[in-house]
């Protein structure tokens, strides 16, 4: 199964339906034909009328390789830092609390990048590299209108250090330790692609 956000919204790649609870849920069987996936593309691009769309089909890897020959691909990678109280690093950015994260550079793992894109972000420099979470996909348009698919590769890390550093220059207001009995940002606050993955780091 792959989930894919796109304005916000969730297009789940699967192979079987999934029991829909409302209305702002819908899902179909997928035809086989690529062009056929612009369809629902087009359709979330322009609104926000369904929480999520299921598309179906029994050969589910056919079916993402047939989504992604729509977009360019522009990879990224991330971390879930914690310190040692296992409060989980967020920052907030243009108006969303975020996860430290970034493209990856030529000649870079996606490892190696995501270690780069904490330090630079929060300041911290003693961070040590766990293992891969999950990989989450968004899509957006470039400033040629060319439409892209961003993987973001997340890995576990930990750190001693406490003081944060926010990067200005990448538009980063603030960094902040989250612990889990803290108030949460509310799901307006949070990326629907991140939502989930925050929520579980802080076991809520």
């Amino acid at each position: 199964m792959y989930r894919i956000y796109i304005n916000q919204q969730a297009l789940i790649l699967s192979a079987q339906p999934i029991v829909r609870s409302n209305e702002r849920q819908l899902q179909a069987r997928y035809s086989g034909k690529a062009k056929s996936l612009l369809n629902y593309v087009d359709m979330m691009e322009k609104s926000r009328r369904f929480e999520w769309v299921n598309l179906y089909h029994p050969q589910v890897e056919q079916l993402f390789l047939d989504f992604c020959s729509h977009y360019e691909r522009v990879e990224a990678a991330g971390g879930l830092v914690h310190n040692p109280t296992e409060a989980l690093l967020l920052i907030f950015r243009l108006g969303f609390w975020d996860l430290p994260k970034g493209k990856i550079d030529p000649g870079e793992t996606p490892a190696e990048a995501a270690l780069r894109e904490v330090r630079e972000e929060t300041g911290l420099q003693e961070v040590q590299l766990g293992d891969l979470v999950t990989i989450t996909y968004h899509t957006y348009r470039d400033r040629h209108q060319r439409r892209v698919l961003k993987p973001t590769y997340w890995y576990r890390m930990f750190t001693t250090e406490t003081k944060l550093s926010p990067q200005a220059e990448e538009n980063i207001e603030k960094a902040v330790w989250m612990g889990k009995g803290d108030p949460m940002p509310s799901d307006d606050q949070l990326y629907n692609s991140l939502s989930a993955l925050i929520k579980s780091e802080l076991s809520i």
